[in-house]
C-alpha cells in the first residue's frame, strides 16, 4: 500500500492518520508543496491520496499556486474510485476540486467542539465508526458549501458542513481527528502566540478542557482513521480515460 501524503505548512502531523497508516506498514510518499516540492502528475503511482490543514485559504492562489494542482488531483484520485481524505483545508479543497463555494472567513472554530453524524454518516462505513455524537478538535475559520455529488455525513451547531463523501471513499473532514492529545499539545507550544490572539484564556485553561473532551476525541479519531484506512485499495489499474494529465481547478 502506497499512500500519497501532502502536507499544507510547518508541524503538520500525521497523528492519528499516521498511526492507522503504520498499522498496516504502508509506505509513505510525502509532499510538502509549500516548499516547493512537485505534486504527482498522475494517479497512478499511489493507492491513496491524503491532504492536510494549513494556515492557508483554499483560495489562497497568489500565495500558494499549487492550490489548483492539488484541488485537481483530489478530483481525479476520486474520479479513479482511489481513497481520499481531506482535512480541514484539505477538506475545503476536495470541496472545491468537486465545484463548491470556498466561504472565506466564515463562523471560525478553535477547540474541542462536538459534531453529530447525519442518518448517512450513521450507516456510513468510516464516519459509522465512531458514535453518534463525539468532541473532537477545530481550528478553521473558512467553510465551503456541499459539493452536488457529495453526501453530507456530519454537522455542528457552528458549521454545517464537517464531514461529507463523494463516491466511495473520498471523504473531507472539516475537524482535525487527526489531532489527539499528544498533537493538540505540541500545538500549544509551537503555535502559542496564534493560540493566544484566537483565545487568551486557552492555555489556562487548557486541562479542563483536556480532561473533558480529550479522551473522547482520542478514541473517535482513531477509529475514524482506522475505518478510513480500511478503504484502501491497492493495485487498482488505469481505466480507458486515464488521469496522466491533470487539469488545475480554476
Amino acid at each position: 500500500m502506497r499512500v500519497l501524503i501532502v502536507e499544507n505548512m510547518e508541524h503538520s502531523d500525521l497523528g492519528q492518520v499516521g498511526v492507522a497508516l503504520s498499522e498496516t506498514n504502508a509506505e509513505i510518499d510525502l509532499r510538502q508543496p509549500f516548499k516547493g516540492e512537485m505534486l504527482p502528475s498522475s494517479v497512478w503511482d499511489h493507492d491513496a491520496l491524503v491532504v492536510f490543514g494549513g494556515e492557508q485559504s483554499a483560495i489562497d492562489d497568489d500565495i500558494h499556486p499549487y492550490l489548483p494542482d492539488l484541488a485537481a488531483l483530489m478530483r481525479a484520485f476520486c474520479e479513479a474510485d482511489k481513497s481520499v481524505l481531506g482535512i480541514c483545508l484539505g477538506s475545503q479543497l476536495l470541496a472545491r476540486g468537486h465545484g463548491a463555494r470556498n466561504i472565506i472567513g466564515h463562523n471560525a472554530e478553535f477547540g474541542w467542539h462536538e459534531v453529530k453524524l447525519s442518518d448517512a454518516g450513521r450507516g456510513d462505513p468510516v464516519l459509522g465508526a465512531a458514535s453518534a455524537a463525539f468532541p473532537i478538535f477545530q481550528w478553521h475559520s473558512d467553510t465551503f458549501t456541499l459539493p452536488e455529488n457529495a453526501t453530507l455525513l456530519a454537522t455542528g451547531p457552528a458549521v454545517e458542513n464537517q464531514a461529507f463523501r463523494i463516491g466511495r471513499a473520498a471523504y473531507g473532514m472539516q475537524f482535525h481527528f487527526e489531532a489527539g492529545k499528544r498533537v493538540v499539545e505540541d500545538w500549544n507550544r509551537v503555535f502559542r502566540d496564534q493560540i493566544l490572539r484566537l483565545d487568551p484564556a486557552w492555555l489556562d485553561n487548557y486541562d479542563r478542557h483536556a480532561a473533558r473532551h480529550a479522551d473522547r476525541a482520542e478514541e473517535a479519531g482513531l477509529a475514524l482513521a482506522r475505518a478510513w484506512v480500511k478503504t484502501i485499495r491497492t493495485g487498482a489499474r488505469t481505466d480507458s480515460r486515464g488521469f496522466d494529465e491533470i487539469s488545475a481547478v480554476a
